[in-house]
């Protein structure tokens, strides 16, 4: 029996990957190395996976026609799969949308097509986003907030994600869980993401960009959480096949100014600023409302804003530069 990652060589695949196999798991791994940002950073990710006897990469695209076909003959004992391969980035999205649609929906489908053929899957755990909440004002988040509003391609391309999962759980009785990540950070990150794009100007000493004077806040969840959120989720499948969504996030915004003040802390250099005004896809506010994966599995982050921070900072420091451009 094995499990299927695919996105291995991805931000939260790679973590994922790895805890499976520290604690001996069999993983099949599976990443197109996209160069939307370094592919520098995915081989190292994907060489520090490479040294376990239990991990077996595919190098491909899941949208190449034959790809999850051929692995279908070859894997027919997969007991588990982490769907976590996406176009991301929100602003990105509105650049090539059809790449997005083509990546994150239609990729979701094909994973689908090949999840309902394995005999002996227990269950599918997919990235979803809290960029579904689009314009929601109401706080903190509820999965049982409406989400059919989305405010950005990347967001309508992840609630599309979901509407699908809960038409082949109804269909099928395929089961599956969307976890929708909040603004996920820590060491091996994405470099596009805020937080490292500013360590990056501020260790360069070249202007980062805030907007609202850093007023809005968004609910950072480190990824050790992410990953025991997403393997505790595993372990409970929904009832009869069916289909969930359910938060993950740290369930305390905090003001993008104050994470930049702890980056100069933690980096030991000063940010120079300039202000913008938020765009309109950006969200103002991401608040996790986590009551239902507490009571689901008892999960609750366990690392603050401050600890996560100084310990990226510290991986930025030693090796997060080699990783720009």
């Amino acid at each position: 029996m094995s499990f299927l990652v695919t996105g291995c060589s991805g931000f939260i695949g790679y973590h994922v990957t790895q805890t499976l196999l520290e604690r001996g798991e069999r993983v099949i791994g599976i990443d197109n190395m996209d160069p939307y940002y370094s592919v520098l950073l995915k081989e190292a990710r994907l060489e520090g996976l490479r040294g376990f006897s239990g991990f077996e990469f595919y190098k491909g695209d899941i949208n190449t026609e034959g790809f999850l076909e051929g692995l279908l003959e070859r894997e027919r004992g997969i007991r588990g799969i982490f769907h976590l391969a996406a176009n991301a980035g929100v602003r990105y999205s509105l650049q090539d949308p059809c790449a997005f649609i083509d990546s994150n929906v239609r990729g979701h489908i094909k994973i689908l097509e090949f999840a309902r053929r394995l005999e002996r899957l227990e269950h599918l755990v997919y990235a979803s986003s809290s960029s579904v909440y689009g314009g929601n004002t109401k706080l903190p988040f509820s999965e049982e907030d409406p989400v059919e509003q989305p405010t950005s391609i990347y967001a309508m391309s992840k609630r599309s994600d979901e509407l699908a999962s809960f038409t082949y759980s109804y269909v099928y009785g395929l089961p599956q869980t969307g976890l929708r990540f909040f603004t996920v950070y820590g060491p091996l990150g994405r470099p596009d993401m805020a937080y490292y794009s500013f360590a990056q100007a501020m260790t360069q000493g070249v202007p980062l960009t805030l907007y609202d004077k850093g007023k809005p806040e968004r609910d950072f969840t480190y990824i050790s959480d992410v990953v025991s959120a997403v393997l505790g989720v595993f372990e409970c499948p929904p009832a009869g096949g069916g289909s969930r969504v359910l938060n993950v996030g740290n369930d305390k915004p905090e003001s993008v100014g104050y994470l930049v003040s702890l980056l100069e802390r933690f980096l030991g250099c000063q940010a120079q600023v300039i202000n913008k005004q938020r765009p309109s896809v950006d969200m103002e506010r991401t608040w996790a409302d986590i009551s239902m994966i507490r009571g689901l599995i008892g999960w609750a982050p366990k690392v603050s804003l401050e600890e996560g921070i100084e310990r990226f900072a510290t991986w930025y420091k030693r090796d997060g530069s080699k990783f720009i451009g």
